[in-house]
């Protein structure tokens, strides 16, 4: 059974009497363990599309199953306690609470599950070891670079060991150096079974992914293989 599955998604948002049709009868499943690459233009539907995938909206009509899960069946604290459980999110933006430091961004989704707090910050401290930040456990995001950021933000979207991730223009905010760095760590998660879901105006970042679904007018106009490229790599490191 796909971890993803997608139906004759339609989304219309109304203004008064005018109707914008976001999203037009659009069908994929994605498998467990893939890496997807979302791609299209601004307006494509692309957002809308992983605004519904992230359960932060819903279709108008048509039906969106997740990891089994009927969506449009859920309550709003249904969905609350899904996104906990089966989705971590990567924003260009990071995302981090400014005032509190690395390792209690982390803790924020366990938090909200209502794990111990000594369970919290034994695994959120794994997650940061995980991405590479043992260093910077107790640094604040004003402390950190871009890089360093988005890595606290990965670690927040695994620690809670969600099956998929959703990650929104993750590099879209940093130089080619930490691009690459970030690309490897998503690499390194996808290799570990998690699915990853990521959407991404550059064609480089295609590379990494296993799979492009290319959306253009709110219509899913092509869904094939990512061009040939990183994911091709036996070992891939930062570049010079």
């Amino acid at each position: 059974m796909p971890i993803i599955e997608v139906k004759d998604l339609v989304k219309i948002y109304k203004t008064g009497d005018v109707e914008l049709r976001a999203l037009n009868s659009v069908s994929f499943s994605v498998e467990r363990g893939e890496f997807v690459c979302v791609m299209g233009p601004s307006g494509s539907g692309k957002s809308t599309m992983m605004n519904i995938l992230g359960c932060l909206d819903v279709a108008t009509s048509g039906t969106y199953a997740l990891d089994g899960i009927d969506v449009k069946e859920q309550n709003k604290a249904e969905l609350a306690d899904v996104r906990n459980q089966k989705l971590g999110f990567v924003f260009q933006g990071f995302n981090l609470l400014p005032r509190v430091d690395a390792v209690e961004n982390v803790e924020l989704p366990l938090l909200y599950r209502g794990v111990a707090a000594s369970v919290r910050r034994k695994a959120a401290i794994e997650a940061l070891e995980r991405v590479g930040l043992g260093q910077r456990l107790y640094h604040r995001p004003s402390q950190m670079s871009g890089g360093q950021q988005q890595r606290v933000a990965i670690a927040r979207a695994i620690v809670g060991r969600a099956p998929i991730i959703l990650a929104d223009e993750p590099t879209g905010n940093l130089d080619t150096r930490t691009t690459v760095e970030i690309m490897n760590i998503f690499t390194e998660l996808h290799k570990e079974g998690i699915t990853i879901i990521l959407v991404t105006h550059e064609p480089d970042i295609a590379t990494w992914s296993q799979r492009v679904l290319r959306f253009r007018d709110g219509c899913l106009i092509a869904d094939e293989p990512a061009p040939k490229g990183r994911q091709d790599d036996n070992e891939i490191k930062p570049e010079d």
